[in-house]
């Protein structure tokens, strides 16, 4: 009996032990691409970090510098209250001029460490904002030498190799996204826009200005968030309805409204629709 107690335990330890690392460019990246899967691993016991390489500066057209870098991350730390996950971090890096150096990869590769990472996700390097794409870089640049000893010294290496990830995109040149792993995410729906909704500087103010829509974000806080609602689609598209049947079955797959997916990148250890389940156990059995 004492045995069974003992094995329950440990079974129930190793459940709890994911450690999920979503690295962004900017401190609202992470919230768009994965809010509502990292909520579902975090209602699952499951620790999750969001990181942003840059402090946000440029992202607004009143404001900028120190003021806005302050103003962001104090976003960044309500969406991570709202989502309920572990850690928010802001490496203190400029806005509009990431370049996927050596030091910015060692930053990268300490968070990595840190974190003690099962799975990393970021953006592709193919995306319209040179710092979706040099984040997507100083990654892959950083997925094998996590495990090297020698590189980064002072931070002790992973022992395993995590599984790294990107966050879909709509890109198709040179490659399209292809997504490996698309998670249902109706039950957490609402959660993730109250995530994006803490980012009020980002959707209902730069954002809204770039594409022009400024003057029909509403003051009401309620009715903007509706706003925000209406114009973000995370709907299911061909590609993603076909990884969904896969991981939950048709009979599911008819009926999920949103869903976020994610690609597996070629860098790093090569999952297996095993571990993949192990990895996502939100995924259908």
């Amino acid at each position: 009996m004492k045995t069974l107690l003992l094995l329950s335990a440990c079974l129930a330890l190793q459940a709890q032990s994911l450690r999920i690392l979503a690295i962004g460019a900017h401190p609202d990246d992470c919230d768009i691409k994965m809010g509502g899967t990292a909520v579902l691993f975090a209602k699952m016991g499951h620790a999750v970090k969001f990181l942003s390489i840059t402090n946000g500066e440029a992202g607004h057209h009143e404001i900028g510098g120190g003021p806005l870098a302050k103003r962001r991350y104090l976003e960044t730390q309500e969406s991570l209250r709202r989502l309920g996950i572990e850690e928010y971090q802001v490496l203190d890096n400029h806005d509009g001029e990431l370049m996927p150096s050596l030091e910015i990869r060692r930053q990268v590769i300490r968070a990595i460490r840190e974190w003690k990472a099962d799975v990393v996700i970021t953006h592709r390097s193919n995306d319209y904002h040179p710092d979706h794409r040099n984040t997507g870089i100083v990654v892959q640049d950083a997925a094998y030498m996590v495990v090297v000893p020698n590189v980064v010294s002072g931070t002790p290496p992973l022992a395993k190799n995590p599984v790294f990830m990107y966050f879909s995109d709509a890109f198709q040149k040179p490659n399209p996204f292809k997504p490996d792993v698309a998670v249902d995410i109706d039950a957490v729906y609402e959660k993730k826009i109250d995530g994006m909704d803490a980012h009020v500087s980002q959707f209902y103010e730069w954002l809204a200005w770039v594409d022009g829509s400024i003057k029909d974000v509403p003051k009401d806080p309620k009715a903007r968030r509706e706003w925000l609602k209406s114009r973000r689609n995370f709907g299911v598209n061909p590609a993603s309805r076909a990884a969904i049947e896969k991981w939950y079955g048709k009979e599911r797959a008819d009926k999920v409204k949103f869903v976020e997916a994610f690609e597996i990148g070629e860098y790093g250890r090569r999952p297996s629709d095993d571990e993949l389940r192990r990895l996502f156990p939100m995924l259908g059995k």
